[in-house]
């Protein structure tokens, strides 16, 4: 059976879509805030909405995933998605499998160690790596699932965004679902996981939807030359920017450019 094959959804599952209206982020009052759950093959998926101000909606979608040993709370995530929020995109995130909500301490260094965040974890780590991102690329799709039993999203405008882990697992994700109709992969590269899910092998496929690259030149994660690999097997329509950062220290105008990039494709105002 191919990836392919492997990452289908199952329809026969039921979503189990429950949601709630939520305060507010502290920090960032003026938005509106829903949670939510739904079922992934088997699992409970926990995720969150950041709305504009205002409006009922529908409102363009964008689906702005974590980075690795982060989550949907991660302190990192409000400063990128709120602004976005605030110019007009409804900002879904879900918890990546092991992670926020999610983690499990014994699977969750096994995880990362075979990402190379921790002590090597052998054979057990590459079954759990590969089992991550069979289960993440599949909790993605069920999102956009969820997305559109959300009356107030817009899920035929829909862009998707990931930060480091988030962008390698976004890179399937994206090349095996048509919904995302643009892509930004921040701070990701090839050479992770198994031969089909590793980035390289899939980004492709996106192809021609738009797709931009943003990456740091001093990151100590994800070396310049794996970054390459990945802008090199992706197709056109394509950008390439280069930040002088590390790999947690993106300056404004990288997230600037991310965002100019997406309020084109989805059709929504510039966030100043």
């Amino acid at each position: 059976m191919g990836v392919e094959e492997r990452l289908q959804i199952d329809r026969r599952e039921p979503l189990g879509l429950w949601r709630r209206q939520e305060p507010a982020p502290r920090r960032d009052p003026d938005l509106r805030q829903i949670r939510f759950e739904y079922t992934s093959r088997g699992d409970r998926v926990p995720g969150r909405v950041l709305l504009p101000p205002g409006g009922e909606g529908p409102f363009p979608l964008v689906l702005l995933q974590h980075g690795a040993l982060g989550s949907k709370e991660a302190p990192y995530m409000l400063p990128v998605g709120a602004p976005w929020a605030r110019a007009g995109a409804a900002v879904m995130s879900i918890d990546f499998p092991l992670h926020g909500e999610r983690s499990s301490s014994k699977l969750g260094t096994l995880l990362h160690g075979a990402l190379g965040l921790g002590d090597p974890a052998g054979e057990a780590g590459h079954r759990v790596l590969a089992e991550f991102l069979h289960q993440a690329v599949v909790d993605l799709r069920r999102a956009l699932d969820a997305a559109e039993e959300l009356p107030m999203l817009d899920a035929g405008r829909v862009a998707y965004a990931g930060l480091s882990l988030g962008s390698m697992v976004g890179a399937s994700f994206c090349a095996l679902d048509p919904r995302p109709r643009a892509a930004v992969l921040a701070l990701g590269g090839g050479g992770f996981g198994d031969s089909e899910l590793d980035p390289v092998a899939q980004v492709g496929r996106i192809s021609p939807r738009p797709l931009l690259f943003v990456n740091a030149r001093h990151d100590e994660r994800v070396p310049p030359a794996r970054a390459e690999a990945l802008h090199a097997a992706a197709g056109e329509p394509k950008q390439v920017l280069w930040f002088d950062a590390g790999h947690g220290d993106l300056p404004g105008r990288a997230l600037k450019a991310m965002w100019t990039f997406l309020r084109q494709q989805l059709g929504v105002g510039d966030a100043g």
